[in-house]
This record gives structure tokens, C-alpha cells and sequence, in this order.
């Protein structure tokens, strides 16, 4: 008897979850923003998306570590509205942090990841979906979880085709993000053989739905501005939210509105319960009392990306794991029904495209038919052979 019991404490001395308890501490930096006014009633301003995501990321990566001695903390930097990026940056490297959740936009995130201690560390952009920075500036020291535009477009194009809404009428918003969009649209067009029959900016200034007067002016207005030839599908670039959602039920011709609002392309969604996501749903709820947005899961992503390679690797260590991140081997499970992996070429995550309604998941992209040689995700967004990325 006390043969066996010696042997049993040796085991568990010997376990790997026995051992001392190491701690990884991975950053996250924010920038304070204003909440778009809300459109209708049922509209909740979210003012903490993508650090909420975050925070769920080290609490999976903590209770997965726990049994490999590993624990995980979460060092959390926002910025103020016009503050530059290098002292949050500094500031988190003195810590001692390696990997950083960078939820800016693009412009902040090109400071940050050019500050003079940012080369020996790992950013993971959760925020920009600009083509230019998987693209002619894109960073060695720069991962993506977020979809690119190329990405949300390719994911539509897709379904598009397979379909056969071939025939495109595309309204541009004013705004340079709009315009970024817009031309996504039209590059994901032209790859997938569809045609863009009306290419058109909105000029229109619709009254506030909400207004006791407005639905009158949107009515009258939205039939004038969408007044064109015949089309399979009203494809919409409004990323500021301005006029794409006036659109569903007023236009001149009774056809999908698709892009932006509408049915969207997104790499999640709340409406999202395939794949198991809906435990992902229901954890992510319970901590931030809200659904969990696309900017969450690009940082949610981030953060179990450096956990699963720890945990893989059985590692804390930030070479071994850059490494394992950048190498064919490394696949997060990221409730799509598919593995995640980073490409090799420009840092993007592969991943499905969503394709949601307002209450109901449609689809989700690369679609049936759509083959590659390396994998189907790689149909989505830029590939090895287009890219313009040099590191």
C-alpha cells in the first residue's frame, strides 16, 4: 500500500501540470472612440468591442494553461482620442510583454508597429481591415485576425456567383473607407467574373428615420437615387453606417441590398450558431453582458493564437512561439468550421467569410466549388502570387 502511494505522489510530482506555474503577459492597446449615434430603437452603443475579446481570449488561455503550469494576464493600454502609440508602447514592453492585441485603426497601427521597441515585438491587428497593410506596408512584425476588405468581398463575390446575382449595381459612400471598400468590391468583380452594371456615388442626404417626417423623405429620395437600369443585386460600400441600412425595402427595383448592410459579409456575427460557436456566444455573453461584435473575435483570435501555441509547444517562450505561429503546423480552432493558419506571405489569417442577415447566418464563403491548390480559405483575399508584400 504505501508502495503504491509512492508512486502515485512521484506521478503527480512529475506531472506536467505540477510544475511551477510560469506567467505570460500579452498586451492590448486601444483607442478611445465615440459611439456611432444609433440608427433605431434597437440599436446599443458599444464602447469596449475588441477589448472584451480579449479579455475572453486570456481567460481560455488561462484555464487551458493551468494544466501546463502556464498562466496567461492581459496588460491593457487605450489610448486617448489624438494620442500618439509609442509611450503606451514602450510602457507595455517594459513589462515585459512580447505579443501585443493591436485593436487600431490604421493609421495608429503603422505608429505602432514602426515605435523604436516595436521591432522585438508581435502585433496582431484585430481593427484594420486595409488591404495596404497586407499589401505595399505591410510589417514583419504584424499578424492579421481581422478580415481584409479583399477578404469580406471575396467572401461575397463568392456567393454572388454561385447564385448567379452576376449583375451588380454598386453605390459608393463619400468617405475614404467607402471608397477602400468599393474598390475591393470591384477587384472581387472582375476575379469572379462578375459584372457591375451601375457604379454609382450616393449624393443623397436621407432625413433621420427616427424623424416624425423622415420614412416620408427616405421614401421619396432612396427610389430617385436608386432610379437605374436592371441589376441582380444592390451591393452597398457605406462603412460609416450613413445611408446603407435606409436602403432594405425602398429602392426603385425590388432586389437584395447586400455589401455593407443588408446581407453582410463579416467574420462574425451574432446570429453565428453553427460549428459550436454557440458556446463561444454563451461565454463571451456572460462576461460582457452583449453580443459579441467581428472586432471581439479578431481579438479573441489574437489572444488564443499565442495561448494555443503555447499550449501546443508546452513553451512560454516568444521566439519558439513567433515561430510556430508563422509555420505551416500552427491551426486554431476558431468555431468556422475549419482549422486557422496565418499566412506565410503578407501575415493574414486564413478564415471563412460570414454571410449574415440581420437575425439568420446565410452562408459562409469560400463556397462549393471554389478550389485552390494550398486550400480553399486561400481563395479568399490576396494570394501569393498577387501580393505586393516584402518583408
Amino acid at each position: 500500500m504505501k508502495l503504491a502511494l509512492s508512486i502515485l505522489l512521484l506521478l503527480l510530482v512529475a506531472a506536467p501540470g505540477s510544475a511551477a506555474p510560469r506567467t505570460m503577459v500579452i498586451g492590448y492597446i486601444g483607442q478611445t472612440r465615440m459611439p456611432p449615434l444609433p440608427l433605431g430603437p434597437l440599436d446599443q452603443p458599444v464602447s469596449d468591442d475588441g477589448l472584451q475579446g480579449a479579455r475572453l481570449g486570456i481567460a481560455d488561455d488561462d484555464g487551458t494553461g493551468r494544466f501546463l503550469g502556464q498562466n496567461f494576464k492581459l496588460e491593457e493600454r487605450v489610448l486617448k482620442p489624438g494620442e500618439a502609440p509609442k509611450d503606451a508602447i514602450a510602457s507595455l514592453a517594459a513589462t515585459g510583454v512580447t505579443f501585443v492585441v493591436a485593436d487600431l485603426d490604421a493609421a495608429t497601427l503603422s505608429q505602432a508597429v514602426a515605435a523604436p521597441v516595436a521591432d522585438k515585438m508581435l502585433f496582431f491587428n484585430s481593427r484594420a481591415p486595409d488591404d495596404a497593410l497586407r499589401q505595399q506596408d505591410c510589417r514583419k512584425n504584424l499578424l492579421h485576425t481581422v478580415p481584409s476588405r479583399a477578404m469580406l468581398a471575396d467572401g461575397l463575390a463568392q456567393y454572388f456567383v454561385w447564385k448567379r446575382w452576376q449583375r451588380w449595381f454598386l453605390l459608393v459612400g463619400p468617405h475614404p473607407a467607402d471608397q477602400a471598400m468599393a474598390a475591393a468590391l470591384r477587384r472581387s468583380a472582375a476575379r469572379f467574373g462578375a459584372e457591375i452594371v451601375v457604379d454609382k456615388p450616393w449624393t443623397f442626404r436621407p432625413a433621420n428615420g427616427r424623424a416624425d417626417t423622415g420614412h416620408v423623405t427616405l421614401q421619396t429620395e432612396i427610389p430617385a437615387a436608386t432610379q437605374v437600369g436592371d441589376y441582380d443585386v444592390l451591393v452597398v460600400a457605406d462603412e460609416a453606417d450613413e445611408f446603407g441600412a435606409y436602403l432594405e425595402g425602398r429602392t426603385a427595383l425590388p432586389r437584395p441590398v447586400a455589401g455593407t448592410q443588408g446581407l453582410v459579409a463579416i467574420g462574425w456575427s451574432a446570429v453565428n450558431e453553427e460549428w459550436g460557436a454557440t458556446q463561444l456566444q454563451d461565454r463571451f455573453r456572460k462576461q460582457a453582458k452583449r453580443w459579441m461584435t467581428a472586432y471581439d473575435y479578431a481579438a479573441w483570435l489574437a489572444v488564443r493564437s499565442v495561448g494555443e501555441a503555447a499550449t501546443r509547444l508546452r513553451s512560454l517562450d516568444p521566439a519558439a512561439i513567433t515561430a510556430y505561429l508563422r509555420s505551416g503546423d500552427f491551426l486554431l480552432a476558431g468555431f468556422k468550421g475549419q482549422g486557422l493558419s496565418f499566412r506565410t506571405w503578407d501575415g493574414q489569417m486564413r478564415q471563412p467569410i460570414l454571410i449574415s442577415g440581420p437575425r439568420l447566418l446565410v452562408s459562409s464563403s469560400p463556397q462549393p466549388g471554389f478550389l485552390h491548390q494550398r486550400t480553399p480559405l486561400d481563395t479568399l483575399g490576396i494570394d501569393l502570387e498577387e501580393s505586393a508584400c516584402r518583408f
